[in-house]
């Protein structure tokens, strides 16, 4: 059983039906199966066969099995009971496309011990049995010569299956361990046991058999039998299994069958290469890429059949569908009773139609307008299989994907903020908007420091930046302010001052240019600015907060985000919600929407006064609902992959939520203020060429006055320049004494007065 759900594992087969014979060979099997397949798959239907069944029966129980979704079967029953019901799967052409029949090691020892008939064989194609491995040895190869010759001796025709060389070693087994129990000095005594006696009181015939009183150390040596015969290493464990175990897989085609894999215990898995000669192969790399050569199923097909099928009674799918109206239409459209043409929709049909088979199904609307849906319900509606499956937009959460399954997101989604936008009103102060207060006051600050920068490289040989040291204070500003409209008169003499001034001119330009821009845009855009920027402010602010009833918003705010349930309003419609926001929290409304991305874009798209605020707080996406294990669930999401792969998702997505007739308006905070990481390179380059220039001016300098000698000339201008400022001082000192001693003989007369 372990290598049959090996087999079923390789082929990722979910689902199988077991079929049995009612003995406790049959329900023995089958336990054991359902352990070894785990988690790989699931019994989904266990059905049991009297083992004295009639040929009428075995067909009307085959009829039901046909109308079960499940395709693969696994067969355990004894020989005559199952090709009794292999005739009978093909008379009722059950060995078409699409099934899977799996047969235990009763149906390869049938093949190897009996001789069946074309009809039976047509019976048996496309399955897959398995056998024990017995490697080939000379040991076997003389003993089946021994058996041949006896057999013609003996005129029989009895074929020798691998249960027959079992039998062989166990006999050589038991008798070497009672060799060895003699050897150890055990003595062959037997004793009566009398104690078995029927219900009645009546003692059985079994009572005439004798009890070996050696019994437990023989079966203590027994246990540590390694003996080497026709099935190769003759190895019990503890619990008196065979160790070592394999098993061939054999596909029957024809009249013949094949091997396609082993399967050993000891070693991991499947593969084509004998366990005896996988050491040898590992050396040379050899074949070890391959598990299974390629096998032909029922029907004469080489394609790994899905496992499973719609079943042919005529009956759809039902697929839940949660009510939308109003402005949500673009997502699930219902008319009436009916489903229309939306974006889920589509995207299921298209994922439908890359099927390779064919899927009918029926759509059901799921809630009304008076009784909006809850989307926790229609998933468990899935769960409990009053729907086959549910469509819409659903959100894949952890908590539903513990009793159903999701397929992959088809589109992204998470929580997002919609609030109201208003108006900027106009400010008197709007010029100062364009730049940022670091701006502001970098520019002001640079334009000091060229004109300082201009003044002391041309101050020594402009005539313009001389005089007395008030005019000259006020040529430096004078000039660092009219470059700003390239309006300075004084002429630039210095090459370094030339080259300061042309880069600054140019950032001008620049600063200018960007100034106007923007001020024309804050002054001519109408500004639109929301009520709150995101989730953060709407979480500090008391202000009620709506959400569309029915889905898990309320859950989240109250429980992850721990708003408090009393500011969470429920509305059962886009409409309703969307008036509730423009109207207020002072107007009984609400001062924010909490709901999913894709229908808040939808909202927003056609209502210019909504935006989405901030970033998508959540992240998550929709998927359509399956229930659990479904293998419809795969094959869907593997079409939706390819529709994601070939572009055909993105279309879908443009064409239903691409639209947004507010794209010619401003819906974001208005022009963004320019601050000063927009322009601090210009202002580097600016302050590095001033760097650079004045250092040039001060190494002249150095250079002059190192190679200038100092003459009598120089002294004597020197001398005398130093003689008129003492003078100066004197004739300043002079006339402030004069001014004190005519102050005092004027007080002195106003008293005497």
């Amino acid at each position: 059983m372990t290598a049959i759900s090996a087999v079923i594992g390789f082929f990722n087969w979910r689902e199988v039906i077991a079929v049995y014979v009612d003995d406790d060979y049959g329900r023995n099997g089958i336990t054991a199966l359902g352990d070894a397949l785990g988690n790989k798959a699931s019994i989904v239907q266990k059905y049991r066969m009297r083992p004295d069944i009639t040929r009428s029966s075995l067909a009307n129980s085959l009829k039901d099995l046909a109308l079960l979704t499940t395709r693969v079967f696994v067969v355990h029953m004894n020989p005559d009971v199952g090709l009794k019901l292999f005739t009978e799967v093909h008379r009722l052409q059950m060995l078409s496309n699409g099934y899977v029949w799996i047969a235990t090691d009763w149906l390869s020892s049938a093949l190897d011990s009996l001789e069946l008939d074309s009809d039976t064989m047509k019976s048996l194609q496309g399955l897959v049995t398995v056998r024990r491995h017995i490697p080939n040895s000379y040991q076997q190869h003389d003993f089946l010569i021994r058996w041949n010759n006896l057999q013609k001796v003996g005129n029989v025709d009895s074929g020798l299956n691998v249960f027959g060389l079992y039998a062989y070693d166990t006999v050589w087994a038991i008798a070497y361990a009672i060799d060895n129990f003699l050897k150890k000095g055990g003595n062959l005594s037997f004793t009566d046991y009398p104690h078995l006696s029927t219900a009645s009181g009546i003692v059985s015939e079994l009572a005439k058999l004798k009890v070996f009183r050696g019994g437990p150390q023989l079966h203590k040596i027994l246990l540590q039998s390694n003996i080497t015969g026709l099935t190769g290493q003759v190895q019990l464990d503890e619990g008196g299994d065979l160790l070592g175990s394999t098993f061939e897989i054999i596909n029957i085609v024809g009249k013949d069958f094949r091997k396609v894999s082993y399967w050993s215990n000891i070693s991991s898995g499947l593969s084509v290469i004998p366990p005896e000669n996988r050491r040898v192969s590992s050396d040379n790399n050899a074949g070890l890429n391959r598990t299974v050569y390629d096998i032909i199923w029922p029907g004469d097909r080489k394609q790994v059949p899905q496992g499973w099928t719609i079943p042919g009674n005529g009956r759809k799918l039902q697929i839940g569908v949660p009510w939308k109206g109003g402005e949500f239409e673009k997502l699930v459209k219902i008319e009436g009773s009916e489903v229309g043409d939306s974006y889920c929709t589509e995207v299921f049909a298209a994922a439908v139609k890359m099927l390779t088979y064919p899927v009918p199904y029926e759509f059901i609307v799921y809630g009304s307008k008076e009784s909006p849906p809850n989307y926790d319900d229609l998933v468990k509606k899935v769960a409990f299989k009053e729907f086959d499956a549910a469509i819409g937009d659903i959100t894949i959460r952890t908590k539903r994907s513990n009793y159903v399954d999701f397929t992959q997101p088809f589109v992204d989604s998470g929580l997002v903020v919609v609030a109201p936008v208003r108006k900027l009103n106009s400010n008197p102060w709007a010029f100062l908007k364009p730049f940022s207060r670091e701006m502001w006051f970098t520019t002001g600050a640079f334009f000091l420091v060229i004109g300082a920068v201009i003044w002391i490289l041309e101050h020594k040989l402009n005539p313009d930046f001389r005089g007395e040291p008030k005019k000259q204070l006020v040529t430096i500003f004078s000039f660092s302010f009219s470059t700003m409209f390239f309006a300075h008169r004084e002429q630039i003499v210095s090459s370094l001052a030339r080259m300061v001034l042309i880069i600054w001119l140019f950032v001008v330009l620049i600063i200018n240019s960007s100034y106007t821009a923007s001020l024309t845009s804050i002054l001519t855009v109408q500004q639109l600015s929301p009520t709150i920027k995101g989730i953060d402010d709407l979480i500090s602010d008391n202000l009620p907060i709506g959400y569309l009833n029915g889905s898990f918003v309320r859950n989240y705010l109250s429980g992850e985000l721990s708003i408090a349930q009393s500011r969470l309003i429920a509305f059962d419609s886009p409409e309703s919600y969307s008036n509730a926001l423009l109207e207020g929290p002072s107007k009984g409304g609400v001062g924010a929407v909490v709901d999913e991305l894709p229908p808040s874009q939808l909202l927003v798209a056609d209502r210019c006064d909504l935006e989405i605020v901030g970033q998508s707080f959540t992240k998550s996406g929709w998927g359509f609902v399956f229930q659990k294990d479904s293998p419809l669930q795969i094959d869907i999401s593997t079409a939706i992959l390819n529709l994601s792969e070939t572009g055909e998702l993105q279309h879908i997505h443009d064409k239903w939520l691409g639209a947004n007739s507010c794209t010619s308006h401003s819906k974001d905070n208005g022009p963004k203020e320019l601050g000063l990481n927009n322009f601090w390179g210009l202002f580097l380059i600016t302050g590095a060429a001033s760097f650079v220039a004045l250092l040039g001016f001060v190494c002249c300098l150095a250079f002059q006055f190192r190679h200038h000698p100092r003459t009598s000339d120089d002294s004597q201008s020197v001398k005398s320049a130093i003689r008129k400022f003492a003078s100066f001082v004197d004739r300043k000192e002079i006339d402030q004494r004069k001014e004190s001693s005519r102050g005092r003989r004027t007080d002195g007369q106003e008293e005497i007065n």
